[in-house]
């Protein structure tokens, strides 16, 4: 398929381009101008979604659900040429780009059958006088931010897009700059499936850009009701600080990364460090280390399992080759991390690999549970295949360091039976942590259902009540409504009748 010159906007139904453009940097090393959106654009496409409230809001279930799967059919109509793209912009491989562009369909999928099941509307009818009916009513406008690592299911039509779609919500996807030629060809399956099912063009909008100043302005707009974010901790943390010190402040529901912490418990490490350290080190490095559940810490207690997992992870990690991480700016950082670490006292440097431009490299280095409760700065995540082991002194000190962390999207235990009363000790600490506990696996899988918890106290997500990945997510676009002694002809579809 020829394919217009990418990155542009896509407002009510229309592709537009802007006054100004900014050069996003595929993997080629070829310059493309893109479109640079401005407050104006904002208002244009947040005016549309407004204007689509008042019939996509009060469409049927069946309706979206049509919708959810015929955005499904159109991505895969395009599947080559969203994998072509993709690659050139993000460095990704073809083949993790295939595999997320099935979980993108797939979760679509999965919010169409869980809306016509209908039981996330938590229905509520008290018949006693007065009459009670409530229900969970979509919010209105939604705006979401492309992630730059999940070019697919983070992103144009990712979770976030499915959930608050599903929910009813007219959405403003933020473009990630990173793959604006990847976002256009999404937004363009999303326009094809509104006209397929007949809906209002502006239920679905993107915007392009690469400034601060854009995405200020779409989170202070004054007819978004929510927000969803995966992304850094300071971008994150300075849209949030914008949504709630608005005149009528708005969720923000961020993912904003984790360091993941990995248990490793005596009985565990006596019968099978080697094996662990190998498994740690491949979970580490899968795609560049630039996953949010990368487990980019491990903690074991001192002795000669520790020596020899230290010691296989070192070599497992020397094995790796360099991986074209997604961004220059991401690739800058990492190894700004990676420096900082090494100048710190206590810190042992145990492999440290050159990085070139957009290749990086692993690093490893260990510390004493003694210096990492006297370092804070040691448990900031380091985005990429940067691997950090602390040495404990004993059972105390190991539940000292849990203790010590921060919100967390995951946690692991790994352990055999004779570690279950330590792990029984560390289980209530590890709950308050991490929206996700693991035992014996690794966390960098994180499966599209119903019971799947992606989100954890702060700084793992500024809304430890909520998740961005599974059905659930689609509570975080949703409000309860009571209804008292209402005819049922006034009611909505979902009410009526109940």
């Amino acid at each position: 398929m020829a394919h217009r010159p990418y990155g542009k906007h896509l407002i009510r139904g229309a592709w537009i381009g802007s006054a100004t453009t900014f050069a996003s940097q595929p993997i080629d090393g070829l310059s493309h101008e893109t479109a640079n959106g401005d407050a104006k654009d904002v208002d244009r496409a947040v005016q549309a979604a407004e204007d689509a409230f008042w019939t996509f809001g009060y469409t049927s279930r069946a309706e979206r659900a049509a919708f959810l799967r015929s955005i499904a059919e159109e991505i895969d109509a395009r599947a080559d040429e969203i994998t072509e793209i993709g690659v050139r912009e993000t460095g990704l491989p073809e083949a993790r780009l295939q595999g997320e562009r099935g979980r993108t369909t797939g979760q679509l999928r999965l919010f169409a059958d869980h809306i016509e099941v209908g039981e996330y509307l938590d229905h509520r009818h008290d018949p006693a006088l007065p009459d009670l009916k409530m229900v969970q009513r979509p919010i209105g406008p939604v705006a979401v931010f492309g992630a730059s690592n999940f070019p697919l299911a983070f992103s144009t039509a990712g979770g976030d897009t499915a959930s608050a779609l599903a929910a009813g919500c007219p959405v403003v996807v933020k473009g990630h700059p990173a793959h604006p030629g990847t976002g256009e060809i999404i937004a363009e399956a999303v326009l094809a499936a509104i006209t397929k099912c007949d809906l209002h063009p502006g239920c679905f909008n993107l915007v392009q850009g690469n400034t601060k100043e854009l995405g200020a302005a779409l989170v202070q707009h004054p007819l978004i009701a929510a927000v969803g974010f995966t992304g850094s901790l300071g971008a994150g943390r300075a849209l949030f600080d914008l949504c709630v010190s608005r005149p009528t402040p708005i969720p923000f529901f961020g993912e904003l990364g984790s360091v993941n912490p990995i248990f490793l418990l005596p009985g565990a490490m006596s019968a099978r460090s080697e094996a662990l350290a190998q498994g740690w080190a491949a979970s580490l490095t899968m795609g560049a280390g630039q996953f949010c559940t990368n487990p980019g810490v491990v903690v074991l207690m001192k002795g000669p399992s520790a020596a020899s997992f230290t010691e296989t992870a070192r070599l497992a990690l020397s094995e790796v080759g360099a991986q074209t991480m997604l961004t220059e700016e991401i690739a800058n950082s990492y190894r700004a991390g990676c420096e900082r670490v090494a100048d710190m006292s206590g810190v042992t440097e145990v492999l440290n690999s050159a990085c070139d431009g957009r290749r990086a490299m692993p690093y490893l280095c260990e510390t004493t549970g003694d210096e990492w409760l006297a370092n804070d700065t040691l448990a900031h995540e380091i985005f990429g295949p940067f691997g950090v082991i602390v040495r404990v002194k004993d059972r105390e000190e190991m539940i000292a360091v849990a203790r010590s962390l921060e919100g967390q999207l995951t946690c692991t235990l790994m352990m055999d039976e004779s570690d279950s009363d330590l792990a029984h000790h560390l289980m209530p600490v590890l709950e308050r942590k991490a929206g996700r506990i693991l035992t014996n696996g690794y966390p960098t899988g994180v499966e599209v259902c119903d019971s799947m918890v992606h989100g954890g106290p702060y700084p793992a997500s500024t809304n430890f009540g909520a998740t961005s990945v599974g059905t659930l997510a689609i509570r975080r676009f949703l409000r309860p409504v009571c209804y008292q002694n209402m005819p049922d002809a006034l009611l909505p579809n979902d009410v009526s009748g109940v």
